[in-house]
């Protein structure tokens, strides 16, 4: 678009914003919001702020139609302390959405060309805003999903099409709050949920400030109940009428804009005093002058994803809080003395009587909040997204770190001192951390360092609406009512009994061998199990000592059977012949002589009703277990001091191979969807011959026993490379892990639990009983007990 104009009053040199960056310069970060700088700082500003310390920074704002304007025009401020560029297309009125997002491209393109910006970090708060931008060729992609904009009044129809476009060019995606990290998990594959933080020595101002700091306040009567923030339809205006009716006495303030709210409809009365938008600044001379800080959300579509940065704000500044029931409030906040939560009109007021007396007895309650407060700073907030976002940008092909921190950040996070670190947000991890944050009421922080919770066993519905295991099938069954009745608290259960086919030349046939296998071979009438143990019994080799998984087979059920349905199985599996494996490795898999044709014979099998990882949300959905995902635990040693770690990773990593590294093997895995309702059978099944490239298929409406006219299927195919899944049971190893065991002994701090930290193949149920049986023994120390490897204790038989 020719002619365009640029107003550039605060863009000259010498104000913050000068020159073209040069080749070793740091990668410009384009921020496009929604949230224009200068209407509330929050979020936005305080993490652009702090990225502006080590890059140019400009902050996009959505176009502003100005009437009488006949052109457009980028309007450009420079804020003075930041530095950060704040960038307005001004535009004439009367442009439908699509010349609107052609202007905005051209002032868009216009200061790219202008700045010699190549390849910034560009950076989401909506994706309504791709409209014009999504052509910018990136180092790396953010999407800081602080809200669920599409449940916001007057959000456009657009906007949900839009977002998923954003979700498939993004790298890297934070939420505003765990619940809202909750709905948009499945959505992509790198997700954080990073809650509002604090800048905490800015709100304790407020418990050094004069009552009547600010004047405008300064003459309404006592006590005071306030409220700052944006006065929209988030907030319950019955609610605060209700307050104000009740407590004629109260004086009920209400600092800051109101938006897409009618004027009329707020509530009158002479003890509700509306005061206006306030500065940043200034708000802690408000919080000052109050008694009792105010939440009164309602509860609709719009809050049901906050995390509400008031919430510290307020705890900061020396004052208790009443809330209105929001998730994510009441999930970090709810526990604390100087919180309190109601959910009626009538429990509101009795809350505040509350709050107004622990207003009068701060040491009752504000030594707990200071405690939870010192581990929350928007520093730390920015240093832990600054390198999530290197290692977004490293992981794009040809990819490279960014730098994106300064290392005075970085060496500035506070410590930390949970009473447990857990690594691993696996079954052992996550029992564990269930187990000490609400029997043992320990405070817990477990990080993994993929993006999701449920290690190997994570499931998510895929684009078909399928409820697919993304690590392969993971099939529960179980003898221990122990376990059982633990895992039950957390899931209801689908019934559900497993069988497997094995393909071999043109049949179908059980698996494990039984009966019908045998007549299906070899054409046989067999109609006993004495008949089919005398058929076994005549095509065995006996083995006079038996070492391997080889010898285990020939021994039982003969060499052809062993040829046909084991070696190449087990050749293509662990990549060696079984004759080269320990003996339990085919041990694991039967040979029957009845027709029973069930892959596990346990008292217990079921899969959970509605998946593995909602089983692992509802187990770790606690206030005293804090979670962090994409981490590794040696991102978090110069910031975390726990009294006590449990470590569920490789342990040969742990100790930084110092022996060398214990082998394993991994596995691919091709995950399919067909536009067919079914694709085989039964859920699994087996690929025994060597010419084929994978092990098995599985089709999972089997196990979930969905309704779907599609369905979805997974490929296995064994590698010696990749995540690892499978101890390679062999002398050698073990010998191996024995001097990584005797290192752990030594670990007076650690306790080492699961399979890769003990260097063995359990299945599920038995890493929950060994999760459960190092709870007791940790429960029962009055202090953590020397890191030996928890593999030593028995587990439930499997």
């Amino acid at each position: 678009m020719p002619g365009l104009s640029s107003e550039d009053r605060s863009f000259a040199p010498g104000n913050g914003f000068t020159g073209a960056r040069g080749a070793d310069s740091p990668a410009t970060l384009i921020c496009f919001s929604h949230l224009r700088w200068d209407f509330v700082f929050q979020r936005p500003q305080h993490l652009m702020t702090r990225f502006a310390a080590h890059r140019p920074v400009i902050f996009f704002e959505e176009p502003i139609v100005e009437q009488g304007r006949t052109a457009p025009a980028l309007r450009r401020n420079v804020c003075d302390k930041s530095g950060v560029v704040v960038a307005t297309p001004l535009l004439p009125p009367g442009l439908d959405p699509e010349a609107t997002d052609i202007a905005a491209k051209a002032l868009l393109d216009e200061l790219v060309e202008e700045r010699e910006i190549s390849r910034p970090i560009v950076w989401y708060y909506t994706p309504m805003m791709l409209g014009f931008s999504r052509h910018l060729e990136s180092s790396v992609v953010v999407y800081d999903c602080m809200d669920e904009l599409s449940h916001f009044r007057f959000a456009p129809p657009e906007l949900v099409t839009r977002e998923q476009e954003l979700f498939e060019k993004a790298d890297v995606v934070f939420t505003g709050g765990y619940s809202l990290w909750e709905a948009k998990r499945l959505q992509h594959d790198n997700v954080h949920p990073f809650p509002s933080s604090v800048d905490r020595a800015h709100f304790a101002q407020a418990r050094e400030l004069d009552r009547d700091a600010a004047i405008d306040q300064a003459g309404l009567i006592q006590p005071r109940l306030g409220y700052y923030g944006v006065i929209d339809e988030r907030l319950d205006l019955e609610l605060i009428a209700a307050l104000a009716d009740a407590r004629p006495n109260w004086s009920i303030v209400m600092v800051g804009p109101v938006v897409k709210v009618d004027l009329e409809d707020l509530p009158k009365r002479n003890n509700v005093h509306y005061l206006g938008s306030k500065s940043y600044a200034q708000l802690p001379s408000y919080l000052a002058g109050w008694d009792v800080a105010l939440m009164p959300f309602a509860i609709n579509d719009a809050t049901k994803f906050i995390s509400p940065t008031k919430t510290p704000e307020y705890l900061a500044g020396g004052r208790p809080v009443v809330s209105t029931p929001i998730t994510d409030v009441v999930r970090h906040y709810g526990d604390l003395e100087g919180v309190r939560i109601a959910d009626t009109p009538e429990a509101f007021i009795a809350a505040c009587e509350t709050a107004l007396e622990l207003s009068n007895n701060p040491q009752a309650w504000r030594p707990e909040v200071d405690k939870i407060l010192s581990e929350l700073s928007w520093d730390r907030t920015f240093a832990r997204m600054a390198t999530l976002i290197d290692e977004a940008a490293a992981r794009r092909p040809g990819g490279t770190p960014l730098r994106v921190a300064g290392p005075a950040i970085v060496a500035s996070k506070p410590k930390r001192r949970p009473d447990y670190l857990i690594v691993g947000a696996g079954f052992a991890g996550s029992v564990l951390a269930e187990r000490l944050a609400s029997d043992a009421g320990k405070r817990v922080l477990v990080i993994d360092q993929r993006p999701h919770i449920g290690g190997n066993a994570y499931d998510h519905h895929d684009q078909a609406g399928v409820l697919i295991h993304k690590y392969g099938p993971h099939i529960f069954h179980t003898n221990s009512q122990e376990v059982f009745a633990y895992l039950s608290r957390f899931t209801a259960w689908r019934p559900y009994e497993h069988r497997v086919l094995a393909s071999t030349r043109g049949l179908h046939v059980p698996m494990p061998i039984n009966r019908t296998t045998l007549n299906m071979l070899y054409g046989l009438k067999l109609e006993t199990d004495a008949e089919a143990e005398a058929f076994l019994a005549s095509r065995a080799e006996p083995v006079e000592k038996i070492r391997t998984s080889e010898d285990v087979v020939v021994n039982a059920i003969g060499r052809e059977l062993y040829e046909r349905f084991f070696r190449g199985y087990t050749r293509k599996q662990w990549g060696m012949d079984p004759s080269e494996l320990d003996k339990s490795v085919t041990s694991r898999v039967p040979t029957r002589t009845n027709l029973d044709d069930r892959y596990f014979t346990d008292r217990f099998q079921a899969m959970p009703l509605h998946g593995y990882t909602r089983m692992f949300e509802n187990m770790l959905d606690h206030p005293n277990i804090e979670i962090e995902l994409g981490v590794d635990h040696t991102e978090v040693e110069a910031e975390v001091e726990p009294g006590h770690t449990i470590f569920c990773g490789p342990i040969d990593e742990y100790f930084g191979h110092r022996f060398g590294e214990l082998p394993y093997r991994s596995l691919k895995f091709d995950h399919q969807t067909l536009d067919q309702e079914w694709f085989q059978p039964v859920a699994t099944v087996n690929y025994p011959e060597e010419d084929v490239p994978y092990t098995r298929i599985t089709e999972y409406k089997h196990l979930t026993g969905q309704t779907n006219p599609r369905t979805s299927i997974t490929y296995e195919y064994p590698s010696a490379e990749g995540d690892p899944y499978y101890p390679i049971p062999r002398a050698e190893n073990h010998a191996l892990f024995k001097q990584y065991e005797a290192l752990a002994l030594q670990q007076r701090d650690v306790t080492f639990v699961g399979r890769l930290a003990t260097y063995r193949y359990y299945n599920m149920d038995q890493v929950v009983g060994q999760a459960l049986a190092t709870y007791r023994r940790l429960r029962e120390a009055d202090q953590p007990r020397p890191g030996a490897a928890a593999g030593q204790t028995a587990a439930p038989a499997s």
